[in-house]
């Protein structure tokens, strides 16, 4: 997993993901890269002060517009209205673009899963991981649903209905959706691309993150009263280890690339539109119309929630619009992103780098792994909880563990920077409970 992750974001996946960003969703590209050296030589020239006169990349070759240059052009062409427009460009295109630029990265993730699947390696993983997940409280059936889960959580909480043990199911379903899923990548690249210069170890530690979320959980939450009790044991065939045909590799990529493409098509384009007018309307001088972003319902709304968000580093509306929207698609925090910041393509990367220190910025992308998935998991797992008690549960169980752990990592990393204060103790508090929890001695079931 940590190959997966380091090829699909940091190495071949930024390769692509930086094309779809800075030509389809940006200005534009060079045609099967025809002219692009020399566009780039004459930028360096230009730079050190050889040519006066900046050049422009559709000089050199065959330069292609992106998509929000073409589409202005076109919306000037037949004098659209000012706030179509907005809408077009500073909302849709700048929102699902920014969640679509992030399709060749998801296309490289799953073609990988599928390969790991049909050729029979996940059925053994799974019977290995039964071995150490039993020494902290979990079932190697556990896995399954974890696994499939790094490609979609509803499908992963599912896939929790082969456990038998009704205990097992329930800890399963509440910490299945730690693993970093597909929505989840469009973040975990962004944050490792903008405010990390995409370095190799973000991506990965995002996997591994999720993963001692699930182990903590599992050790924490089988030394209570209503999770005691021995493991189920794991029985399982094991398929023998085989070459895939190329065609289902293919397929099982597609399908799982076209789902993600539809959402963008669906929930991410309505939540876009939301987003875009909440952040361009409100009540300035009597009246309600278009008005600064500052000064809109998505700011004040924003704003008022935003201070509970300041001890894990960014405390700003922005950052906290954020992480909501991402609540009904995890996706649409990069889209949130896009249209908040007006920016198209790789512009955003810069702008975001602005917004948030290093530190605050992992604080954001754990929180945004850890915390409840999106509206279409929390309804999988209501359905499979099949009580609102225990649903609730999980969901405040999720945020919580979010909370806490992007609160402590935000103010151990200040405290290594010379930074002490009330939040620092806080913090030093909330490790010494989870220590306790995590080593104290497990509570019998009668």
């Amino acid at each position: 997993m940590f190959i997966v992750y380091f090829v699909s974001v940091t190495t071949v996946g930024t390769i692509a993901t930086d094309w779809a960003n800075e030509g389809v969703f940006g200005d534009g590209w060079h045609l099967f890269g025809i002219g692009s050296s020399a566009y780039e030589k004459s930028v360096g020239d230009f730079e050190n002060g050889l040519i006066t006169e900046e050049p422009d990349p559709a000089n050199f070759g065959v330069w292609v517009p992106g998509v929000p240059v073409s589409l202005g052009n076109l919306l000037e062409a037949v004098n659209c209205a000012d706030w179509l427009k907005g809408l077009i460009l500073d909302g849709i295109v700048a929102g699902v673009g920014a969640v679509l630029g992030f399709v060749p990265q998801m296309f490289i993730l799953f073609i990988f899963l599928a390969f790991l699947e049909a050729c029979g390696y996940m059925a053994r993983i799974a019977f290995i991981m039964d071995r150490i997940f039993r020494r902290f409280g979990l079932s190697g059936k556990s896995f399954i649903p974890i696994l499939i889960g790094t490609g979609c959580g509803v499908p992963g909480i599912m896939a929790s209905r082969t456990i038998e043990n009704d205990r097992d199911r329930k800890m399963t379903i509440m910490t299945t959706t730690f693993i970093p899923c597909s929505a989840k990548l469009p973040i975990i690249a962004l944050i490792a691309g903008a405010l990390f210069g995409g370095t190799w170890w973000v991506a990965p530690s995002a996997y591994f993150i999720g993963i001692a979320a699930i182990i903590s959980s599992g050790v924490i939450l089988k030394k209570t009263k209503i999770f005691a009790g021995d493991v189920a044991p794991f029985v399982m065939e094991l398929p023998a280890y085989h070459w895939p045909t190329v065609i289902n590799i293919l397929r099982s990529m597609w399908e799982r690339g076209w789902s993600f493409i539809k959402k963008a098509g669906t929930i991410i384009l309505l939540a876009t539109i939301i987003v875009w007018f909440a952040s361009n309307f409100g009540w300035a001088e009597g009246g309600f119309g278009m008005v600064d972003m500052n000064e809109s319902i998505l700011a004040v709304l924003g704003g008022i929630i935003a201070p509970l968000f300041a001890p894990l580093g960014w405390g700003n509306w922005q950052a906290t619009v954020a992480a909501i929207t991402g609540l009904i698609a995890k996706e649409n925090v990069v889209g949130t992103f896009g249209i908040l910041y007006n920016e198209e393509g790789a512009e955003i990367w810069s702008t975001l780098a602005k917004s948030f220190t290093t530190l605050a910025a992992y604080s954001f992308l754990v929180f945004n792994l850890l915390c409840a998935p999106c509206a279409a998991a929390m309804g999988a797992i209501n359905r499979e909880m099949n009580n609102r008690k225990w649903f609730w549960a999980a969901i405040g169980y999720q945020c919580g563990l979010a909370y806490i752990v992007s609160l402590c990592i935000y103010q151990f990393g200040m405290m290594f920077s010379g930074h002490f204060g009330f939040g620092t103790v806080v913090a030093f508090l909330i490790t010494a409970g989870f220590l306790f929890m995590l080593f104290r001695p497990a509570v019998r079931r009668i």
